[in-house]
This record gives structure tokens, C-alpha cells and sequence, in this order.
């Protein structure tokens, strides 16, 4: 057993064997033909079902869901250890992609915890039931998302984002920004300001709000480079109401989204550490060249099986 094998469980080590052989079967030979498909402008045509059907067969689309739903419910001391390593080997293929199944990963547990059972009964099959079936969080505004992690719990650091109790439905309003899986997410955990005046902590509440909701609008496909595939999006919120028990968690959601955050940290830089491994193991090529002048020169290119990612300028002889 090598030194990144101890302490992993053989549940663990199986589950990165499989999707070591997912990415290197699946996910590298797609990017490698289709490395200009990243590109298009059309975010629904970059990323083919057959990928993400092909994460649902070996299990890892639906981590986190309850098993009695027919998910992959790991066991809690190890979960966010688990979505690591998954994720650092997704990542190996496409950060876009280890991008796209992380949220599904981290808005499964946010719902196993906080969801009602009803609730819990009618989403959670459906999220197993599609493989094309995408979760998303939305936290980020335009004017702030990250800095309402830092130590100041002032009524000018809370939520744009509105949402006001009449009757028995949330009617929200407001702006969400750069949201993973925002653009093609099928259900969607939103954070709103439900106590005007008070202090962040105290008056956000979170809410489940499903796509095609009245007044809930998709607006753009924010291109992102290095994860387009991940089709991060902003979204609008007119007038949109959803029943009074689609607020997952009332005036204190923010202290209760750490479930969600904390591990985030870990797993994102578990994704990172992919795709340095990626980086560092792709086959160096030098070229030889001619300047202008006729002198020659040469110039080391990293490629992904010919799709191009950076070049070193070639160096100019004295003459240029």
C-alpha cells in the first residue's frame, strides 16, 4: 500500500479505481476528440447526456442521496473525504465536469438534512431517476458572495435578495450571479433576505425552488474558462412563489449552511490537485524553428493528445 492509499477505506479505494477508469475511458478520449466542443456557443450542446449517464452507472452522479431513494449514501465520518477523491479524479478529465457533480453532491446532503420528508420523497428519486438531472446553489449576488464569510454580521452585508411570506408562499425577488450549474440545474436551493434590517445571520433563509417555477428566469450562461462545461449562469427572480414549506431553513440558513461550505473548501482543493496531476503528466514535445532571420530556436509545447493548451514564446535570436 503506497502512501496516498492509507487510511482509505476499500470502499474508498473501489470507488476511485472506478472512477479513475470512467475518466480515462469515458471523459479523457471525449475531450481529446472534441476539445473545440468547449467552446460553442451553445451551452446545451457542449457536454454530451452520455457522459453524465455514464457517472449515473458507476455510481457517482448520486452521492449523498439517502440509499432508500436509490442513491449512494456513504458513511458520514468519511463522506466529505470520499467527494475528494472523486473529485481530484474527475477533475484529471474536466474540472468543468468534477464542477458540475460536486454541487449535485453537496445540495444532496443540504437537502437530506434540512428537506422535509415530503420533499425529500418527491425530489430524490427524481434526481436518481434522470442521469441529466443537476442541482445548484445559490448563494452568490452581484455586489458580494464570499466576503459574507468574513467576520462582520451587519445588516449591510445581508442578502439584495428578497423574500416576503404572503399567505402560505414565499414571494421572492431579486438577482443571483456566477452559480454553478445555473444554467441547466433542474432544482435550485436559494438564499433571500427574510428579515430586513437584521443582521446577515439572522435573516437569511434558504428555499427549494424548482426550474420553470413562475418569475424564477435563467437569464445567461456565464463562459467561464477552464469550466465551461460546468455552465455557470445568472438568475432573476420576478414575483417567484413557492410554497411556504419550500423554506428549508427560516432567518438563520447562513449559520446552517457550513454542512455545505466547510467541506466545500476541501473538495475544491481536492479538484485542483486533479488538475495539477493532469498537468504534470501530460507529454512534453519540442519543436524546432526558424525565426525570421533564419536562426533556429525551439519552443516546448504540453498537449492533451493534440489539443492545444499553452506555448512558450520561441525565443528571438539577436537579430529580431
Amino acid at each position: 500500500m503506497n502512501m496516498i492509499d492509507r487510511g482509505l477505506s476499500e470502499e474508498q479505494r473501489l470507488m476511485r479505481e472506478s472512477c479513475r477508469a470512467f475518466v480515462s475511458d469515458f471523459v479523457t478520449p471525449f475531450i481529446r476528440k472534441n476539445w473545440q466542443r468547449e467552446w460553442l456557443m451553445e451551452p446545451d450542446a457542449r457536454l454530451p447526456r452520455e457522459i453524465l449517464e455514464q457517472a449515473d452507472k458507476i455510481g457517482i452522479r448520486t452521492l449523498g442521496v439517502p440509499e432508500e431513494f436509490g442513491g449512494i449514501q456513504l458513511d458520514p465520518a468519511t463522506e466529505v473525504q470520499t467527494f475528494a477523491l472523486i473529485s481530484e479524479e474527475v477533475a484529471r478529465g474536466d474540472s468543468g465536469l468534477a464542477d458540475k457533480l460536486v454541487q449535485v453532491w453537496k445540495v444532496s446532503v443540504l437537502l437530506r438534512r434540512f428537506a422535509p420528508r415530503h420533499l425529500q420523497e418527491r425530489w430524490f428519486p427524481k434526481i436518481v431517476g434522470d442521469p441529466g438531472f443537476l442541482l445548484a446553489h445559490c448563494l452568490t449576488e452581484p455586489r458580494g458572495a464570499s466576503d459574507r464569510w468574513l467576520p462582520y454580521n451587519v445588516p449591510e452585508a445581508s442578502m439584495r435578495t428578497r423574500a416576503v411570506l404572503k399567505g402560505d408562499r414565499w414571494v421572492i425577488n431579486g438577482r443571483k450571479q456566477f452559480i454553478s450549474n445555473g444554467y441547466d440545474a433542474k432544482l435550485y436551493v436559494v438564499y433571500a433576505n427574510t428579515r430586513p434590517g437584521s443582521k446577515m445571520i439572522e435573516g437569511t433563509s434558504s428555499f427549494l425552488i424548482p426550474r420553470g417555477t413562475p418569475g424564477f428566469t435563467v437569464m445567461r450562461c456565464n463562459e467561464t474558462l477552464g469550466g465551461r462545461f460546468m455552465n455557470n449562469g445568472e438568475i432573476v427572480f420576478e414575483d417567484c412563489a413557492v410554497p411556504e414549506d419550500h423554506c428549508l431553513v427560516e432567518n438563520i440558513a447562513m449559520s446552517r449552511a457550513g454542512i455545505y461550505f466547510r467541506p466545500g473548501k476541501i473538495i475544491v482543493a481536492a479538484k485542483n490537485l486533479g488538475v495539477v496531476w493532469l498537468r504534470s503528466s501530460a507529454p512534453l514535445t519540442t519543436s524546432r524553428t526558424t525565426c525570421r532571420a533564419g536562426a533556429s530556436s525551439s519552443s516546448t509545447r504540453r498537449s492533451r493528445s493534440g489539443s492545444p493548451t499553452w506555448r512558450r514564446s520561441s525565443p528571438r535570436c539577436a537579430r529580431c
